[in-house]
């Protein structure tokens, strides 16, 4: 673990609290952890910066690091510098951080979370997809519906990359689902894929009208009306 690097974002963070705004941010995002004020481009800025000044010796301290800021966080500032970390370079596409991502879905269990831990699911898609396709499409029907949420815009803006066969997957399991962030995943992740392919989604959306949430629809085809 680097204890070091903690310590200097905790004071960096705490420079820039600003308390008037953390109830603000507190209650936009509904969250019962408390907020110090920081915006996410300073925290992002903070960490860049704390990295620099305290380079990891290994991904595996890497990770460590990630799993006491994420499990230890006070306040919710924290478990962003801990998101950001998964962004460097040792840890993209390890599979070592696979557990820490479904940890942090499953306990931070919000969008913003899931929205970032999203970009590293893809990560670990790209480089290990024969590990990474099965557990997709586990998740598209799991119990927890921010996995599902998980699974649904777990290739966005893969383009021509997308697997086509797995979206339609996690989609079609999840197309009658009446929760709201279900409803928004799917229509966010064909209106993305529309940018691509705008015949394909359009054909898709047509054949599922009797299935598909009207919010999904409508955001599927925002850009091609």
């Amino acid at each position: 673990m680097q204890q070091r690097l903690i310590d200097q974002v905790e004071q960096d963070l705490r420079e820039l609290a600003d308390p008037d705004r953390a109830i603000k941010m507190q209650a936009y995002m509904k969250s019962s952890m408390p907020y110090l004020g920081v915006p996410m481009p300073q925290v992002r800025k903070l960490t860049s910066a704390a990295v620099r000044a305290f380079p990891f010796a290994s991904a595996e301290q890497l990770l460590a690091t990630a799993e006491v800021l994420w499990r230890e966080a006070e306040y919710r500032e924290l478990r962003y510098v801990a998101l950001a970390l998964t962004a460097l370079k040792p840890a993209r596409g390890n599979l070592n951080f696979l557990p820490l991502y479904e940890e942090m879905v499953s306990t931070g269990a919000w969008w913003d979370y899931v929205d970032e831990v999203s970009h590293r699911i893809q990560e670990l898609l790209k480089s290990q997809p024969a590990t990474m396709k099965p557990l997709i499409r586990r998740w598209s029907v799991a119990s927890d519906f921010w996995f599902r949420r998980l699974s649904i815009i777990s290739q966005l803006q893969l383009k021509t990359a997308t697997d086509l066969d797995l979206l339609s997957s996690v989609i079609d399991a999840n197309a009658a689902d009446k929760e709201f962030f279900i409803r928004k995943a799917i229509g966010w992740a064909l209106r993305e894929y529309s940018k691509t392919d705008p015949q394909w989604v359009s054909a898709f959306v047509a054949a599922r009208t009797s299935t598909l949430s009207p919010l999904s629809q409508r955001e599927a085809l925002k850009r091609l009306r």
